[in-house]
């Protein structure tokens, strides 16, 4: 019983933060606040890499990982660009004394080595200062 109230609050919450994020019909989107990207924007797959670099480079595993799928991108304009990115990360079959690049390596299949992390990643993006950096990370797996 108590198990479906907590589904059912999770629910009802999830179903409100969409009715906010969404607005009334027709409503423009607030100046400042996030709204959300393409997974498929240009600028979004710059983030990423940066979130993944700073992911891979705090890790201690002999292995890179690279984002294996994206659940939510948002943006906002703020003393630049704030990038929020909910995405799954994935231990690569690279090992990262051999120098590549995450997005060459394939995901390790299935077994003992397979390891997928869900993340929080926030990154800023100053392009008149050529400057990129991931400014919070929150990984689970």
């Amino acid at each position: 019983m108590a198990l479906e109230k907590v589904l059912l609050l999770v629910s009802l919450l999830a179903a409100q933060e969409l009715a906010w994020s969404a607005g009334p019909r027709g409503a423009a989107a607030v100046p400042g606040a996030p709204s959300n990207i393409s997974k498929d924007d240009r600028d979004l797959d710059q983030a990423l890499r940066v979130a993944t670099y700073s992911f891979n480079n705090q890790s201690n595993d002999a292995y890179l990982f690279r984002t294996s799928e994206v659940d939510r991108a948002q943006r906002q304009i703020v003393k630049g660009v704030r990038y929020i990115l909910e995405v799954h990360i994935s231990r690569t079959v690279c090992l990262k004394r051999l120098g590549w690049d995450p997005s060459d390596c394939d995901v390790q299949p299935e077994g003992l080595l397979h390891q997928t992390f869900q993340c929080h990643f926030e990154v800023l993006s100053r392009p008149w200062l050529h400057l990129m950096i991931t400014t919070s990370s929150h990984c689970q797996a």
